[in-house]
């Protein structure tokens, strides 16, 4: 059921946060879940989720999504104090989601494009800093509009830095192995914003290349694969279909395993609603805001099981790959992958309450629960 039948207007999973404060409150508290699933990271590797490799992929994608989140702490700083048509409003999904809709991501994508010009056109924090100074000496008055003009510059300074999460981050190649003639190995990796979840979604691929010319260098492939690779980065496709696509498109590339790691939703007391076993949770840990949210992520995972040769034009033969789907539609099979695992990164408060309560759903859940010191611990 898609979030439009579910609540008969997609208006109804939106929020404006129509007051300076509890934005501010939103954007630490989603930085604060960005940081703490990095330092989460450390954890899955040794639990066997993720490579050091992977982790680091993974890792440069949250602090994407922090800097997203500093972008739009700056532009709505004082936007909700401006009257007029300046005056804006972060809107968020607080329905499965708990992150910054879609549109929000995909307007500082449009943003970035013109920082540049902006931010030659507008003086620069030094001269609006004078002049707030010299208003509120001579005015005695609150200088709103230059406190605005000034977060704007910075807003589009911090766009103007780039390494924002955008709505497609485009296919990377991380090379893993071969040379000299040995089939090379890829850790191929992108993301999306997805546009119906509103949550960031990760992809990993690892790829054999029987291709004369490394793939990330070959200018008759690559952006070929890169282009292919976005067009299939659909929440709604199963892995299988995405892989068997990819397999039988290049005859060259050797899909042996895709991963799709959806992060969210970001279920929060203050900001989102919750049915279900996690709002007793929440409402049972009655957790300081800030500590009161607990942060969803699932990995679906397809793996080749074997390979074989089959006839490629009149006299050539390729390799496919046969990939393994769990006969008993179990651990994913029923979304066309070999397993997927949830995780659950939750503060200290809430996963207490979740022990106290037990809920049968939630036990075979891995949890990672940062400690005082910042390191996170895992429980099963």
């Amino acid at each position: 059921m898609s979030k439009n039948d579910r609540t008969g207007n997609l208006d109804a999973d939106h929020r404006a946060l129509d007051d300076d404060l509890t934005a501010r409150a939103f954007i630490d508290q989603t930085r604060r879940i960005a940081a703490t699933l990095r330092e989460a990271l450390v954890e899955t590797v040794r639990d066997g989720l993720f490579t050091r490799t992977e982790t680091e992929v993974i890792g440069g994608y949250l602090d994407a999504l922090k800097a997203s989140m500093d972008a739009l702490a700056m532009k709505y700083l004082v936007a909700n104090r401006i009257e007029g048509p300046l005056q804006r409003q972060l809107t968020i999904d607080i329905h499965e989601s708990g992150f910054p809709v879609w549109q929000e991501i995909a307007q500082t994508a449009a943003d970035a494009a013109q920082a540049g010009a902006e931010l030659a056109r507008t003086p620069d924090a030094v001269a609006i800093k004078d002049d707030m100074i010299r208003q509120i000496v001579s005015q005695l008055s609150i200088p709103t509009r230059l406190q605005y003009a000034l977060s704007q510059r910075y807003y589009y300074e911090t766009l103007a830095k780039g390494g924002l999460f955008w709505p497609q981050m485009h296919p990377q190649g991380y090379w893993l192995s071969g040379a000299d003639g040995k089939r090379r190995r890829w850790l191929l990796h992108w993301a999306v914003y997805d546009s119906q979840l509103n949550v960031p979604v990760l992809y990993l691929m690892d790829v054999d290349d029987t291709g004369r010319r490394g793939l990330t260098d070959d200018p008759k492939r690559w952006p070929e694969v890169r282009a292919h690779l976005l067009a299939q980065s659909v929440a709604g496709l199963q892995l299988v279909t995405i892989a068997q696509g990819f397999d039988r498109d290049f005859d060259t590339l050797h899909p042996h395993r895709l991963r799709r790691i959806t992060l969210g939703p970001a279920y929060s007391g203050g900001f989102t609603t919750q049915e279900g076993p996690i709002r007793r949770v929440l409402e049972d840990a009655g957790a300081p805001s800030g500590q009161d949210w607990a942060m969803a992520m699932t990995i679906e995972d397809l793996q080749s099981e074997r390979a074989t040769m089959e006839s490629s034009g009149f006299f050539g033969v390729t390799e496919r790959q046969i990939f393994r789907l769990d006969p008993l539609n179990q651990h994913g099979a029923g979304q066309g992958a070999s397993s997927a695992t949830r995780l659950l990164v939750l503060p200290q408060r809430p996963y207490q309450a979740l022990a106290a309560l037990d809920p049968p759903g939630f036990r075979n859940i891995r949890k990672y629960v940062p400690g005082p010191d910042g390191r996170v611990t895992s429980y099963r």
